[in-house]
């Protein structure tokens, strides 16, 4: 395949990304804050809602009909077909803040070509916002109706630096927790923004990095092309690049060799 087909394929498959974030927005959105949400606890004692399961079975139809022949991995229904283009969605991350009527939670939809995210979109309708991004084609927002590309911010020192741990509880599940402290004691600032918002925040250039603990694939899939688009870096905390290290490390590029050796130490 040549550059120029191989940039089509993405760019269709961008563009059906895209229609399923609208799939999705269009079964999250009417049951979010709704009296009669049904929700259960899976066998992690996480929560799951009817918003969850109905969000994803939506996914799941519109790629199974207009891609046969690619594979998807959601959270909520598991792994099928190929691995070889797969389709990567969190139907709801975030999904304590649904269901408590918090509207930070978002869909996260990726596809990854041979274990890389190659196209990422996020959809956050609850405050309307959107991202998107493809390998080769930047990353892109609606601001006031129009597309804004995104660029990573320019901060080169820690000192500087804002960043996003997501909870302390999990950070001392993982026995990082002097890490976090370490870290909290170098930076300008630090705040728990929490799931999918805070790596948009930093494709935005509005905090310099994200890190998280006991994660999986669809937790940060749709997220890599867009950082990375915009100018970031996305690896494990030890800079491994994998999707499977249940650990991630995300800043703005200057900052992550930094970040990385105050992690390690």
């Amino acid at each position: 395949m040549t550059a120029s087909s191989s940039a089509d394929v993405l760019a269709s498959d961008l563009a059906l990304a895209l229609r399923l974030a609208d799939a999705a927005d269009a079964q999250s959105l009417p049951r979010f804050d709704a009296a009669d949400l049904e929700i259960s606890t899976k066998a992690d004692k996480s929560y799951v809602t009817d918003a969850d399961l109905a969000t994803e079975r939506a996914i799941r139809s519109i790629i199974t009909s207009e891609r046969p022949d690619d594979g998807i991995f959601g959270e909520e229904y598991g792994t099928e077909g190929s691995t070889h283009r797969q389709w990567i969605i969190d139907p709801i991350d975030g999904t304590a803040n649904f269901l408590r009527g918090v509207p930070l939670w978002g869909t996260m939809i990726a596809l990854a070509i041979d274990g890389v995210p190659q196209v990422g979109v996020v959809s956050m309708p609850a405050i309307g916002r959107r991202w998107w991004g493809a390998t080769g084609e930047g990353a892109w927002t609606t601001l006031e109706g129009k597309p804004r590309q995104l660029h990573t911010s320019e901060v080169s020192s820690l000192s500087e630096a804002s960043v996003s741990f997501q909870s302390i509880a999990q950070w001392s599940e993982a026995g990082r927790l002097d890490s976090l402290l370490k870290i909290a004691s170098q930076v300008w600032r630090d705040r728990a923004y929490g799931d999918v918002y805070a790596y948009m925040l930093l494709a935005e250039g509005r905090i310099d990095m994200v890190a998280e603990f006991g994660i999986q694939e669809y937790d940060i899939a749709a997220a890599v092309p867009i950082v990375r688009e915009a100018g970031g870096q996305m690896t494990a905390v030890d800079g491994t690049e994998t999707l499977s290290a249940r650990s991630v490390l995300a800043t703005n590029g200057g900052l992550h060799a930094d970040f990385i050796t105050l992690l390690q130490d």
